[in-house]
């Protein structure tokens, strides 16, 4: 069984080396534990801390391409180097690296495919009233929106199985931690969460730059994935909103007309009412091509699953061959 540790960095050179040293060494169940540095375009000495640390493996970005790109380009190599579990943490140590094992523990006797790491938000000094709060908030939009029980969304501190690593598919480039638990809920991939701790600060967090940014670039890739995912409920709620308003302003006239006789002075709310029935119905209709196109990416996800796993097992068959 073959674990490889992966960790996306971006100008860590200051906190890197610190990260490294709190990774376990050894973990029951497990014969192999690698290292592997995604360097998402680091203009500091991050590759040659990683290199005088030992890492066993480093992938490099010449720009920065932004922490999702970075974590499916980790996910990637890590599948090619023939990992049978994923673990994806920080270079700013915010996780303590010795939960490793408790994270990798659910996928080892085969109770979960994907395990979320989560923190105690409420007792993490650093965190301030208001992130705690939109912490908790996003995290049940999240849960709504995937359909699963998983009580931190955003945490980074995460494991996945080779399985689960295949079917992984991240389109935004902004975060992977949202998107990929409302995939995995969708897709009905095994989920669970096990509590973890965390370590003391040693820099800003950078997806927090500003508050009401993160919280909509969030909400974006939230209401994105879950239109991807579930596009006739999305679609379909949506148009209702519009198509139930002109309905109702419809019903509003008739009674109107049946209780005077006359619709004089009230037609400006049919003619809203008209519109507001078009803007519903074409909701609804865009919402039913939406789901079409939705059956063809869950053929295309299946032929991209299939793709990559002759590609691993090619590659594999190669270095067999070598030896």
């Amino acid at each position: 069984m073959k674990l490889i540790i992966q960790i996306p960095c971006y100008n860590e050179a200051g906190t890197l080396s610190i990260a490294l040293d709190h990774l376990p060494k050894h973990i029951d169940g497990i014969d192999e534990i690698e290292v592997l540095i995604i360097n998402d375009g680091s203009t500091d000495d991050t590759v040659q801390v990683a290199r005088d640390w030992g890492v066993n493996h480093i992938v490099s970005f010449k720009q920065n391409k932004g922490l999702a790109r970075g974590f499916m380009a980790g996910i990637d190599a890590c599948l090619h180097l023939g990992a049978d579990i994923i673990v994806n943490t920080d270079a700013d140590d915010q996780y303590c690296g010795e939960d490793i094992a408790k994270l990798v523990e659910p996928i080892l006797k085969e109770k979960a495919e994907i395990v979320i790491g989560e923190r105690p938000i409420d007792e993490t000094e650093h965190f301030s009233k208001k992130k705690k709060m939109f912490q908790h908030l996003g995290s049940w939009v999240v849960r709504v929106a995937s359909n699963t029980d998983i009580p931190d969304a955003p945490s980074g501190f995460r494991a996945y199985s080779r399985e689960a690593a295949l079917r992984l598919n991240v389109v935004n480039e902004y975060t992977y931690t949202l998107e990929t638990i409302i995939q995995a809920g969708w897709n009905r991939i095994p989920m669970t969460s096990v509590p973890i701790r965390t370590n003391a600060e040693l820099r800003p967090s950078r997806l927090f730059k500003s508050m009401w940014r993160y919280m909509k670039r969030s909400s974006t890739v939230i209401l994105r994935s879950f239109a991807m995912y579930k596009p006739m409920r999305f679609f379909g709620i949506l148009g209702s909103v519009f198509f139930g308003a002109g309905l109702l302003l419809g019903l509003r006239f008739v009674w109107i007309f049946l209780s005077t006789g006359s619709g004089s002075g009230h037609i400006q709310s049919l003619i809203l009412c008209a519109a507001l029935l078009m803007i519903g119905a074409q909701i609804l209709i865009a919402g039913v091509q939406a789901d079409l196109i939705s059956d063809n990416r869950k053929l295309l996800e299946d032929v991209q699953y299939r793709v990559r796993k002759m590609e691993i097992e090619l590659a594999k068959a190669k270095e067999d061959e070598a030896e």
